[in-house]
Order: structure tokens, then C-alpha cells, then sequence
């Protein structure tokens, strides 16, 4: 049996950040442009709710090509303020107009805290 000790993470986080995190799931032919999608649309994320509170993106994809989870994005957000500021701006609408650019799938989204 391995020996292991499980530790929270060294990432910096505070008690109010929240954190978003957007999943993708299908098959491993499902169309999801990686390329477009690190140097597009995160970018566009950013510059669209930075100013609300939103901290940074991460983007994060399978090992290998399967069926199932395609990508996860991990969105920090400052505080629930931002993400309420973020998801009600006039910006949004170019960011979600954008999805069709770089998939078919829906985007999933699931709210996360810091313990």
C-alpha cells in the first residue's frame, strides 16, 4: 500500500475568493478548438470581467484524447460581489456569443469555495 499524506493546496487563496470552475464533457470527437480557447477565448474572459474582480483563468485538459471531461477552465474571482459584477456585465454577452467559435458543447458551471 503507498504511503501518502494529503495537504491542502500551496495555491494562494483567501476565505472569500470564489472560484468557477467551466467544464466541458462529450466524446473524444466532439469539436473543442484548444488552440482558440487558450489564446481567444480566455483572453476575451479576461479582459471582460477583470475589472470586476475577476483574478485570473486556468485552463486544463485530459492527458490523453477519451469520452467524458474535454476541458476545465478555473475562473478566481475576488469575492461573490465579483461574480455577481462579472456574470451581470454588459460584457458577458461577448463572452458566452463566443462559445460557438471553439465548441458545440455546453459549458458547465460549478461554484467553489476555499476551505
Amino acid at each position: 500500500m503507498p504511503n501518502f499524506e494529503v495537504t491542502t493546496s500551496n495555491y494562494e487563496t483567501d476565505q472569500t475568493q470564489i472560484v468557477i470552475y467551466v467544464t466541458y464533457a462529450g466524446t473524444a470527437g466532439s469539436r473543442f478548438d484548444r488552440d482558440y480557447y487558450v489564446k481567444q477565448h480566455l483572453p476575451l474572459v479576461l479582459r471582460a470581467w477583470k475589472s470586476y474582480g475577476l483574478l485570473g483563468v486556468a485552463a486544463f485538459f485530459p492527458a490523453r484524447e477519451e469520452d467524458g471531461t474535454l476541458a476545465v477552465c478555473e475562473c478566481r474571482f475576488k469575492d461573490e460581489g465579483a461574480v455577481e459584477r462579472s456574470l451581470a456585465a454588459p460584457e458577458t454577452a461577448s463572452v458566452m456569443a463566443d462559445l460557438p467559435n471553439f465548441t458545440d458543447l455546453t459549458a458547465n458551471r460549478a461554484r467553489m469555495v476555499a476551505i
